[in-house]
């Protein structure tokens, strides 16, 4: 357009690279400030890894992380179809020692009571196989459970600190995320047996 293009020669090119900046700057901040309002206000929760290849688990610095909450039972009187990719709300009730379990699975946000809370996720397996008391899939339990991801299934460590969790990866790896109104959650920070050994900064 020639006369957007007149306007644009004449503004300064120093200017023309402040404002490119500016919305440079905006756009990260769009991006960083609804993370750290989730850390910053979320409610927390622990989370229980479900035992996976040490392998598999870390790769340099960068954790690849499977929760016991991403395989969810599914009532056999709860009609509602899943599909994959649907986006779902998983309720989470903590359990004689604080750790979230996954109590029920729908479409639509629910209303909750007490300490539970609702997290958002997306269906990975419309039908898949129930976890045993090792957390664990065993499909003699059945099928009739759903496969959901919550956004947190990856976390990056500082650089170097990744080969330092990897040697402690025969203990109890845990997570505490925070979980916002929306049921949209972030890491917090993780655990070692118990013990943190990483909090996740706000910015």
């Amino acid at each position: 357009m020639p006369v957007l293009d007149n306007i644009i020669a004449r503004v300064p090119l120093l200017l023309r690279y402040l404002l490119a900046a500016l919305v440079l700057c905006g756009l990260i901040l769009a991006m960083i400030l609804p993370r750290a309002a989730i850390l910053r206000n979320g409610q927390e929760v622990r989370l229980e890894i479900a035992p996976v290849d040490p392998r598999d688990l870390f790769r340099g610095d960068y954790v690849v992380l499977a929760y016991r909450i991403g395989t969810v039972d599914v009532p056999s009187s709860l009609t509602t179809s899943f599909k994959r990719g649907q986006q779902v709300f998983v309720t989470l009730r903590p359990d004689a020692n604080n750790k979230a379990k996954a109590v029920a699975i729908s479409a639509e946000r629910p209303a909750v009571t007490g300490n539970d809370i609702v997290i958002a996720g997306f269906v990975t397996a419309s039908s898949t196989c129930r976890l045993n008391e090792a957390g664990t899939r065993d499909c003699k339990l059945g099928t009739n459970a759903v496969g959901v991801r919550y956004g947190l299934e990856s976390y990056f460590v500082p650089q170097g600190e990744g080969k330092k969790i990897e040697l402690m990866a025969r203990a109890r790896l845990e997570v505490v995320a925070a979980v916002a109104p929306s049921g949209q959650a972030a890491i917090k920070r993780l655990l070692i047996d118990g013990v943190p050994v990483y909090d996740e900064p706000l910015y």
